[in-house]
């Protein structure tokens, strides 16, 4: 919502673009390889992704411009790696707001510093914050660059049927009503997904008591950007505050409703100035500020069983929506669509077999249900769902003000990328390593000279190896080999020998790793992480 006198779309630090429906109608009913149903931050991270394999994709985007309001505004350091393999990441760096440190307090003092694993070795920083609507500009440019994405906005998708060959979407626009048929659709509509409905599935888990509002302020506060969070404050007495700073003098408030709280009310200009101003003098600030834009939300922890239908793939928070503390909304939903926009590529191209497409459901499910653990300790802390949590997290906050240790309870656990170690596409790990990323992890980076290990990985799969000899006996296609000395950093952080060998994902997972490597073995697992097709040279 905007203050009155304001449109939905009046910001006072960013110009929302106005997109029309498609006026020419002469192909609108041509097939499509992938239709993206969902503009959005996933829906767009999908189409770039499919578009890095030369997989042309039309995309729908039901509203005339971006999402209003900062939403979604906590991007991971997995997230900027995915940005940047889909040729997105330079303007998030530009503008984004990069940080390492978390505070909180209960009952005005200060029980927990924490950091989150930051080191010299990394290219990003642990986490930035950056408002959805640069998010979907930043990636919305980077869309209507590239010739292989047609994005038709104002168009609502009114039905999906099957096809002998895919699937046929009825679409709406204000221009009038056409089908198109496509191979695969991939359903990026949202929590309050309509393609969801219309396949008669619902989600499943837990919904719970705790109502946050978000109030986004402009204002010259001089605090550096670090999460901070107020357990129990003076202004809000047994309730929950975070505050986060963006780029634009913007400051993201979220506040806890008291239960019976009439969320009305609550979300009545008058009462959210009345709270915001309580909560700047909770923290100290007397100065000007202006109210931008405000919003609600609960926390849930809701899932598809299965997010394939047919030949339907459900990604973000049309398959699963989580509790934004540990912020993994956002970051899961740019995973989902990584995994399944090279997964489907490959597939299409006969790069691999049609069984790859059974591996997004185990391993991007797995990685809803791992947050879901981590998400519900987190939301158990910050919005205790029963009298018994409240008294035992009560008892903690209280512990924390002699007992330091007491403090960690009050850590958000922030989002990390999940292993995938029970797909069906990964090769079980090599247990003698001593240590470095297991098989179906996020390959760690590191400095090599002026640049990242990550730089020199290749576009589709990519083997790193610390043998000269075993490099020139690989010959794959769509294998990028990389060799490094023993000696290095990035052979220390992966625990590597001189005969070891990783087989890196174009997700940037760990496919495979041998400590003592053999071009069979490597063959082998590069075949099992295509789900069953062998790549030959083509010579």
């Amino acid at each position: 919502m905007r203050p009155a006198g304001r449109g939905d779309t009046d910001s006072l630090y960013f110009t929302y673009p106005h997109f029309d429906a498609p006026a020419d109608r002469d192909a609108l009913s041509n097939p499509a390889p992938i239709a993206i149903v969902g503009a959005g931050p996933i829906g767009m991270t999908a189409a770039l992704g499919l578009a890095r394999e030369g997989v042309r994709s039309v995309m729908f985007g039901a509203k005339p411009t971006f999402n209003e309001g900062s939403r979604a505004i906590c991007i991971a350091r997995s997230s900027l790696y995915i940005f940047e393999r889909i040729g997105a990441v330079a303007p998030f760096l530009e503008k984004a707001l990069g940080w390492t440190t978390g505070r909180s307090f209960y009952r005005g003092s200060q029980i927990l510093e924490f950091e989150m694993p930051d080191s010299a070795q990394e290219k990003y920083r642990p986490m930035y914050n950056l408002q959805q609507q640069y998010i979907e500009q930043f990636l919305w440019d980077a869309v209507k660059r590239n010739p292989l994405i047609e994005t038709r906005w104002q168009s609502t998708v009114e039905a999906a049927e099957d096809t002998p060959g895919g699937v046929r979407l009825k679409v709406q626009d204000p221009h009038g009503s056409y089908t198109i048929d496509a191979a695969y659709v991939l359903a990026a509509d949202g929590a309050r997904s309509q393609i969801r409905k219309m396949r008669g599935l619902r989600l499943k888990g837990e919904n719970y008591e705790g109502r946050y509002v978000i109030a986004d302020v402009q204002m010259p506060h001089d605090y550096p950007t670090i999460r901070r969070a107020l357990f129990d404050p003076d202004c809000r007495r047994g309730a929950t505050i975070l505050i986060h700073k963006q780029p634009d003098n913007i400051w993201r408030i979220d506040y806890q409703l008291a239960d019976g709280e009439d969320e009305a009310h609550a979300m009545n200009e008058g009462t959210v100035r009345a709270s915001v101003t309580a909560v700047l003098t909770e923290i100290g600030y007397d100065g000007e500020w202006e109210l931008e834009w405000w919003s609600i939300y609960s926390a849930n922890t809701l899932a598809l069983d299965d997010y394939r239908d047919g030949r339907i793939f459900f990604i973000g928070d049309s398959a699963h929506i989580v509790p934004i503390f540990g912020v993994r909304g956002l970051n899961n939903g740019l995973a989902d669509a990584h995994n399944i926009a090279w997964k489907l590529a490959w597939v299409m191209q006969g790069k691999a077999g049609e069984a790859l497409l059974d591996s997004y459901t185990p391993e991007r499910r797995g990685a809803t249900l791992d947050v879901f653990a981590n998400a519900t300790k987190s939301a158990r802390f910050m919005t205790p769902p029963t009298r018994g949590w409240q008294v035992m997290r009560d008892a903690a906050l209280n512990l924390a003000l002699s007992h330091p240790f007491a403090g960690h309870l009050a850590n958000p656990r922030q989002m990390t990328p999940y292993t995938y170690a029970d797909s069906p596409i990964v090769v079980e790990d090599d247990a003698s390593f001593s240590g470095g990323a297991p098989a179906g992890a996020i390959l760690p980076d590191a400095l090599i000279g002026d640049a990242h290990l990550s730089d020199h990985l290749g576009d589709a799969f990519s083997l790193i190896v610390f043998d000269q000899a075993l490099a020139k006996a690989i010959d794959l296609p769509d294998v990028a080999v990389i060799v490094l000395d023993t000696g290095s950093k990035a052979a220390k952080i992966l625990s590597a020998g001189p005969s070891s060998a990783y087989l890196v994902r174009p997700d940037l997972h760990i496919a495979a790793r041998w400590f003592e490597a053999t071009p069979e073995a490597i063959k082998s697992g590069l075949t099992h992480a295509i789900a069953g097709v062998e790549r030959h040279d083509p010579k």
